[in-house]
């Protein structure tokens, strides 16, 4: 789809399913000369992506902001991760100024393990952050470490929602998948996590986690596109779990760095015939109520 054809399309489905936008978790905005080596990480199909991953909105942040907003999107996220210490406390700073200059973007922040964490993410606690965004696989970390005891105890008193990749998709990484992020959870069980792209390949078990942790959430990013599941298809047993947890499913994108048009994310959840009340309940009104924007 062209994006002429996403805007008619994703215009036509709020319109029937009465939503005033669309929420999306899963969203991209970071400083420039980061997007530009993700970007290029993308392009050289680096190890953690392993297959060619063409980058659909390639454009400048103004640019990038108007495309979002034609489509409807009411709410969005602006996720930085960092790979390396000293790093994660500067990107907090540019988040924080994006946010104060991007009034449709929920205030965004991150950390690593290493000793100020607790101080920057109590800073940007204070300052009015509304999402963390914690990335196992390229932070190269264990959830677990000891130096983030403080943060996830802070977070989960301050019921601070955090988007994680915690899965072992596109490639598994050292500190991926279920078990070390559920050895964090046995600790902080009020943890509001947002388990990214449904914790693909490990979807099952981590519908489990979200059964046992009531407040475990999933995100829909780039699940059931034709991208995903020609490599990492969902398991079609699943799909009563996916009506059970209607309620902690929330959508994401992973705009600007996609491989397919905006409204095919969209399209992917349309065509699993799970009903308009999911839909309503997955675009739009699970993430409005977590973040408190009705």
């Amino acid at each position: 789809m062209t994006d002429a054809d996403d805007t008619t399309y994703l215009a036509a489905f709020r319109t029937r399913l009465g939503l005033p936008g669309i929420v999306d978790v899963h969203t991209h905005f970071m400083p420039d000369q980061v997007l530009r080596k993700v970007w290029a990480y993308f392009d050289s199909a680096g190890p953690l992506t392993g297959r060619a991953w063409p980058i659909t909105y390639r454009a400048d942040e103004q640019v990038r902001l108007k495309t979002l907003r034609d489509f409807g999107v009411r709410a969005f996220t602006a996720l930085v991760y960092p790979h390396k210490p000293d790093m994660a406390a500067w990107l907090n700073e540019w988040t924080a100024d994006f946010a104060a200059r991007t009034p449709d973007c929920l205030h965004t922040a991150t950390f690593f393990p290493e000793p100020p964490a607790a101080s920057y993410v109590r800073e940007a606690v204070e300052r009015g952050a509304r999402v963390f965004k914690a990335h196992v696989q390229v932070g190269g970390y264990h959830p677990g470490d000891p130096l983030l005891d403080p943060v996830w105890g802070l977070l989960e008193d301050a019921r601070v929602p955090i988007v994680i990749h915690c899965g072992s998709g596109p490639a598994p990484g050292t500190h991926t998948g279920p078990e070390p992020i559920a050895g964090v959870l046995r600790r902080f069980p009020r943890l509001r996590l947002i388990v990214a792209h449904m914790g693909t390949p490990e979807y099952s078990e981590f519908l489990d986690l979200a059964e046992a942790y009531a407040d475990v959430r999933l995100d829909t990013t780039m699940v059931w596109t034709d991208f995903s599941e020609a490599d990492a298809p969902f398991p079609v047993h699943e799909h009563g779990r996916l009506r059970a947890f209607a309620d902690r499913i929330l959508f994401g994108s992973d705009f600007p760095n996609i491989p397919h048009s905006y409204g095919h994310s969209i399209e992917a959840l349309e065509r699993l015939d799970l009903g308009d009340d999911w839909l309503r309940q997955v675009c739009y009104r699970n993430a409005a109520a977590l973040f408190g924007l009705e």
